[in-house]
């Protein structure tokens, strides 16, 4: 039998009720946090950034396809790497879908990755995804903007307990610890005006749930998440479920 608490259908919606507010006032302040990254300082990107495409080496201005935003998805995927971060991959799952719908807002959404544009384009094959992707190759786009550690900078983590999860998933990309968590996860954001690109907004580890959907839908049953830090991660690709 179940051990959490029955109600009757009109004391349910009492609770409801009151729970609506608290859910009507978290949405007023998410519209003001949004209104506030909108409102942040734009920053002149003075470097010369190169990324290897399908279509030959593209510029960080090339990547925006004539529109005037650009949103790129730094997804875990190093160059000696057999596959890409489950998780980044279950991200990409839902960003896919998205570009129809942001190019009809002036935005560009496109993944970058480590590894040779080869890799990407084959795993890309095998996820469905039609989103544009492009390989950073010797750049340090990734590193200039935090996505990209060294073995002397993880040395603090590395000696300490290595999560379940890591262990995992550095084994699901064919790569060691060390491998896997030197690659790091992001949303960078850009604007083009008068010809000049500017970076406008960068985000990394939980601020990136808003491209988990599932996480959203997850947090309204009554298991919710039901992760533990203590147990390797239920995310798999897509094509891995049993």
């Amino acid at each position: 039998m179940t051990e959490h608490r029955i109600a009757t259908q009109e004391q349910w919606q009492v609770e409801r009720d009151e729970l609506l507010k608290e859910e009507k006032e978290l949405t007023r302040r998410g519209d003001e946090l949004a209104a506030k990254r909108r409102g942040l300082p734009w920053v002149p990107v003075e470097d010369d950034y190169r990324f290897e495409t399908e279509h030959g080496t593209k510029t960080l201005l090339d990547l925006f396809a004539g529109r005037s935003q650009l949103a790129v998805y730094h997804f875990m995927f190093g160059p000696s790497w057999d596959a890409g971060c489950p998780v980044c991959s279950s991200i990409a799952d839902t960003l896919d879908p998205q570009v129809a719908h942001l190019k009809a807002r002036d935005t560009t959404l496109v993944l970058t990755s480590r590894a040779p544009v080869e890799k990407l384009v084959a795993y890309r094959q095998r996820m469905g995804w039609g989103i544009d992707w492009v390989s950073t190759g010797g750049s340090d786009f990734n590193r200039d903007l935090g996505f990209l550690y060294t073995e002397e900078e993880l040395k603090p983590f590395l000696a300490g307990d290595i999560p379940p999860t890591v262990e995992q998933n550095a084994r699901m990309c064919g790569t060691d610890v060390v491998g896997y968590v030197s690659e790091g996860p992001g949303l960078s954001v850009y604007a083009l005006a008068d010809g000049i690109v500017y970076r406008t907004y960068v985000a990394t580890a939980r601020g990136l749930e808003l491209a988990m959907a599932y996480y959203g839908l997850l947090d309204r049953t009554p298991k919710g998440r039901d992760e533990s830090p203590s147990e390797p991660s239920w995310i798999r690709r897509h094509d891995e479920y049993v």
